[in-house]
């Protein structure tokens, strides 16, 4: 891997760094506010609903550009997002225009990887942006459950800062001034030379083209399968950040600030399996991980046995490692097949359409479930259920779609002898 790579790879460190701080000082924010429990997951409704809505447009976008123009562009709205928080607007909608920047970013930040480096590295670099990008999650998660301890709050509330006099607005800049460093990075981001398609004005015509290239997807063999896998995991991955916070609250006694602990656990067992995958998982054996998938689902069930921290931190390393070692490969294989078939930017596209729909559906109904008073152990069983449920068809339809390839194959062999 070269310089260009390495710079990629630090932009998209500070930018998620920034995301996941972002969170829990929203969190916080809305605690504060004594806010309905439920508008907690519905951060990340309001995060993701840019990822769908805009899904036909932020595809081509990201390939009518350079891909470094397009994540300096998608950090300014960040930035602006975060902006706005610190001026007083609601978290739910300030967290909203983070997400619209995010959706124009992510399309670039994976697309990059295909235009850059050859097919035969993407593994490796997938098993480096997905290890990267948890490593992000770890110290986000608790640089942003530092920022609102009283402590911390009290201290910035001290220094001279302009709009730092209230307990969030502070910490809100230092988030702020992470998106700045992400920003910097982009500028350096080096053109990949991949020449770029026009952004048509005709919204109708985006539209049309986007639904073509989602049906193209679903219908390859194994596109459909790592569309299908990454498309759970991550509304799984969600849904999962929300119910440790409670889990942790109602089975262990912890506070906010301590429960973003155990989300880094979970971020350090997903870059333990994505390092594990990236070494012993080609791209032509990615589609053997599926069983991971079924596992972690059966190991989240276990969680509702669990009043001990340190069997708390053991088991959620399970999970994550699980998690991260069949994500990296379905990732990879999925990014593969989207460049073969449609280019990188639009097979990205169709990807956080169907990735970040299944987080709207699976964090709203979430909750709901809280709203509607279930316990978080139930919440729990249900949860583990359906991701091991769900991945067990998956694999169903892949061993299906095997046998007609085989049989196509045994037919196209018969008629030439």
């Amino acid at each position: 891997m070269n310089r260009g790579f390495y710079i990629i790879m630090a932009a998209q460190f500070f930018s998620a760094l920034a995301d996941n701080a972002l969170l829990i000082a929203s969190i916080g924010l809305l605690r504060d506010m004594q806010a309905p429990q439920e508008y907690e997951p519905l951060l990340k409704l309001f995060f993701t609903v840019s990822y769908v809505a805009l899904a036909a447009f932020v595809g081509a976008f990201a390939d009518s550009m350079p891909k470094w123009r397009v994540m300096l562009v998608a950090n300014t709205i960040k930035i602006g997002g975060c902006a706005m928080m610190v001026l007083g607007a609601h978290p739910l909608f300030a967290y909203a225009v983070v997400g619209l920047g995010a959706a124009a970013y992510s399309p670039a930040k994976y697309g990059i990887l295909t235009e850059y480096l050859p097919h035969r590295l993407l593994v490796v670099a997938n098993g480096w942006i997905e290890g990267l990008t948890v490593g992000a999650i770890i110290l986000g998660t608790v640089i942003g459950g530092a920022l609102i301890r009283d402590d911390v709050s009290l201290f910035l509330q001290s220094l001279p800062l302009p709009f730092g006099n209230g307990p969030f607005q502070a910490a809100l800049m230092i988030v702020g001034v992470i998106y700045l460093i992400a920003a910097i990075f982009n500028l350096f981001i080096p053109d990949t030379g991949v020449d770029h398609k026009a952004l048509k004005k005709n919204p109708m015509y985006l539209l049309h083209d986007f639904n073509h290239c989602l049906k193209l997807l679903w219908r390859d063999k194994l596109g459909q399968i790592s569309l299908a896998v990454t498309t759970l995991f991550w509304g799984a991955g969600a849904t999962l950040q929300f119910i440790v916070y409670k889990w942790a609250e109602h089975a262990l006694g912890m506070d906010l600030s301590s429960a973003t602990m155990l989300q880094g656990v979970v971020a350090i067992g997903v870059a333990v399996g994505a390092v594990l995958a990236a070494r012993f998982v080609t791209l032509r054996k990615s589609v053997r991980v599926i069983p991971m998938g079924i596992g972690m689902g059966l190991m989240v069930l276990v969680m509702t046995l669990v009043t001990n921290e340190t069997i708390a931190i053991v088991l959620l390393i399970l999970i994550g490692g699980l998690a991260g070692f069949f994500v990296v490969p379905m990732n990879a294989l999925l990014q593969h097949r989207g460049h073969i078939l449609m280019g990188a930017g639009h097979s990205i596209a169709v990807q956080n359409f169907n990735e970040n729909l299944s987080i709207l559906v699976m964090t709203g109904v979430y909750a709901l479930l809280i709203m509607w008073g279930v316990s978080i152990n139930t919440v729990i069983i249900l949860f583990g259920l359906f991701i091991a449920g769900t991945m067990y068809l998956v694999q169903k339809a892949h061993h299906a779609n095997q046998r007609i390839s085989d049989d196509v194959a045994h037919l196209d062999d018969s008629t030439t002898h």
